[in-house]
């Protein structure tokens, strides 16, 4: 899997994502909190944002919490996680081991008649000195009330790249988070 090197929230941050990924800030506002990139040929989306820690300690119950919050946002109708592991390596002494989880969500969108289902990635990060969670995210809708529909191996693909981006995201300026 190809990448380039991204840099987010003015430097303060890198990740590897595919070359091919449109910035959502060049056709809508953005909060400044937020970083969304799209993939031009689909409705798969990557989130990277800063956050306010979660009440649970524990990194995996703190994984579960931000999807949950999530689903809240999105108004599921249903959720489902599938996975949720964490990782030990500390990329860097400013980089925190990322925990990562898997589920899935039937959202309803625009008054639709039947429900999307969308299959969620999840990178948390947790910056313990900062009182912050880094949350990375990608939404792939499988299948979408208008017909549109992630095949399988888009999905895999899908998938490899956000592996690719959870594993190479770096924290370089730790004042992002002040």
């Amino acid at each position: 899997m190809s990448g380039s090197t991204k840099q987010l929230f003015g430097g303060a941050i890198t990740v590897t994502l595919p070359p091919r990924l449109i910035d959502a800030s060049d056709l809508r506002q953005v909060p400044n909190t937020q970083e969304v990139f799209l993939y031009p040929d689909s409705g798969i989306s990557i989130i990277v944002e800063v956050l306010q820690s979660v009440k649970p300690t524990n990194l995996e119950e703190a994984a579960k919490a931000h999807f949950d919050a999530l689903a809240h946002d999105n108004s599921a109708e249903s959720q489902t996680i599938s996975e949720v592991v964490s990782t030990s390596t500390q990329a860097d002494n400013l980089t925190p081991a990322p925990v990562l989880l898997s589920g899935s969500q039937a959202v309803r969108k625009f008054n639709s008649l039947t429900a999307d289902e969308i299959r969620i990635l999840l990178a948390l990060y947790r910056v313990q000195s900062k009182n912050a969670d880094l949350v990375m995210s990608m939404n792939v809708p499988m299948s979408t009330a208008n017909g549109e529909v992630v095949r399988e191996e888009d999905w895999i693909a899908a998938k490899d790249a956000f592996n690719v981006a959870a594993r190479s995201l770096r924290i370089v300026n730790i004042g992002l988070f002040a």
